[in-house]
């Protein structure tokens, strides 16, 4: 992932910090235009220190 859909997947995340990966994943589609899954969401949130 881009360091530019790094920063937008955090500001999606602190913006609404309780949200599944599955809609994490979909919210980042619809604001961004990007495909992303699930798997994709957790593995680069565990990257940047998000945890659970």
């Amino acid at each position: 992932m881009t360091e530019w859909g790094q920063r937008m997947l955090k500001s999606t995340v602190r913006r609404s910090c309780q949200l599944s990966a599955e809609s994490i994943a979909k919210d980042f589609q619809t604001s961004c235009g990007l495909q992303i899954s699930t798997t994709a969401v957790c593995r680069e949130l565990h990257g940047m220190g998000f945890h659970s």
